[in-house]
């Protein structure tokens, strides 16, 4: 039995029960595929079955505002993917008549769509013979092979897809390319791989050299950068005074409160006494608490986050600060430590 063969026997005899393997509908495998980017299952989930729910084909997807979009992704990160997901909707609901293509050449085209994306949208909607190529499949690959080129160099990647692509079964690529995820996911795992379980073990690279824990490589570019948010808290009971943000950083558009951000975590007083904080709030603030200093993690910076509650207006409201009812603001798409903050301050 081949490698291949040995795979999909091994997946069909183990895979997990997962909605969107029961179906070839591009639209809901779309829906699963962006929504497990960069997220694990478990955490996907629950938002994969209220986007279902909400929005069960693309026509009610690409009808949604941004902020409806927004709030039902809430809590999962990376907010540009929501982003994209209502601008592709739209076009396929132009395009395609509401119809979601399963062409590789066509969703390789869409807003969102990399060619991972593309690959496994045409691979299990269509069964079209194209290799899937993620991090579990990296990671199975780089193992059993033994390929140390970095899976994040130009020339890893350029090798770790044509191996892909020599391996796929173009027969059954759609089963092939779950197999391979699955096998990464439950078995080849980054950590502590069950090697005692695995069935292609004996032509392992990694398990017969004791490798396991060095392969794959991968280059470290991520530089992460330390930041540090100052918000400021003041409500009227009816209305709160928030920020919206602009294009150019994270959280693009989305509201949060308002905002100074300083190059290092200050003692309060100092923080108060900016010439920043001074021309908005005054030279004597009247503050009514200060919570402790939170550290929020996203993938590229670290956000040392500090919230300030005001019992007086601000002097002085800046362009971009805005009154808004609190109500509307409690049903509004916040990033997720503002919402933290907000759903415990407010309720």
């Amino acid at each position: 039995m081949n490698f291949s063969d040995e795979l999909v026997r091994w997946y069909n005899e183990n895979k997990r029960d997962l909605p969107w393997r029961n179906t070839t509908d591009a639209y809901i495998i779309w829906l699963s595929e962006v929504i497990l980017q960069q997220t694990r299952v478990d955490q996907g989930l629950p938002y994969f079955y209220r986007f279902v729910e909400k929005y069960p084909d693309v026509t009610c997807f690409a009808n949604a505002s941004e902020d409806e979009i927004l709030k039902l992704w809430q809590g999962l990160g990376y907010y540009s993917r929501g982003r994209n997901m209502l601008k592709t909707a739209r076009i396929v609901q132009e395009n395609f008549n509401g119809k979601f293509p399963q062409a590789y050449d066509q969703l390789i085209k869409l807003k969102g769509i990399g060619e991972y994306t593309a690959a496994a949208i045409a691979s299990f909607s269509a069964n079209e013979a194209k290799a899937v190529v993620d991090g579990n499949v990296y990671r199975v690959i780089a193992r059993y092979f033994g390929i140390s080129e970095p899976i994040n160099s130009t020339a890893g990647k350029k090798i770790f897809q044509a191996t892909a692509n020599d391996l796929l079964n173009k027969k059954i690529p759609a089963a092939h390319n779950q197999a391979m995820m699955e096998f990464g996911a439950m078995l080849c795992k980054p950590k502590n791989p069950a090697c005692g379980a695995c069935p292609i073990r004996e032509g392992c690279y990694a398990f017969i050299n004791n490798a396991t824990t060095t392969l794959p490589v991968k280059l470290n570019k991520i530089k992460i950068r330390e930041r540090f948010f100052n918000y400021f808290l003041y409500t009227d009971g009816d209305n709160i005074l928030m920020n919206k943000r602009g294009e150019s950083d994270i959280w693009a558009n989305m509201y949060d409160l308002p905002l100074i951000e300083t190059s290092s975590l200050l003692p309060l007083d100092e923080l108060l006494a900016l010439p920043e904080t001074v021309a908005y709030f005054g030279n004597s603030i009247k503050i009514s608490g200060s919570a402790m200093v939170k550290k929020h993690l996203l993938t590229h910076q670290h956000l040392h986050v500090r919230f300030i509650t005001l019992s007086q207006q601000p002097i002085r409201v800046k362009e971009g600060w805005v009154f808004i009812k609190v109500e509307k603001a409690k049903k509004m798409a916040l990033p997720k430590v503002i919402f933290i903050f907000l759903d415990n301050f407010l309720n």
